[in-house]
């Protein structure tokens, strides 16, 4: 299926900054609660992702990541997810999150 240029703005993806994360133990697969900041325009998101395999919460405090903002709020078990984080799955099929190569301002749109 091909898109428009039209359909590829309409999905919203930003650069943020993960400040703080946390266990997800009630998850039904093990995850972990991401605080994304995207810069005073958007502020803090809240997001949860299945990263645990990749990730230790010391590696990911202070990560650029990509996600999508302007998704509506998922209801995932008692959480309110907000954004979709967005990853690649490694040789075993586990996320590896999408992070630019660069130090780049918080907030920034993907173009």
């Amino acid at each position: 299926m091909t898109i428009s240029f039209d359909d590829f703005l309409k999905v919203d993806i930003r650069v943020g900054r993960i400040v703080d994360v946390f266990e997800f133990p009630e998850a039904s697969r093990p995850a972990y609660k991401l605080h994304v900041d995207f810069g005073p325009e958007i502020g803090v998101k809240k997001t949860s992702a299945q990263i645990t395999q990749n990730y230790t919460p010391e590696t990911l405090r202070g990560t650029l990541v990509a996600a999508v903002v302007n998704f509506p709020p998922k209801q995932i078990g008692k959480f309110m997810s907000e954004i979709l984080v967005l990853g690649f799955p490694d040789e075993r099929g586990q996320v590896t999150l999408i992070s630019p190569d660069k130090d780049v301002p918080i907030g920034g749109r993907l173009y």
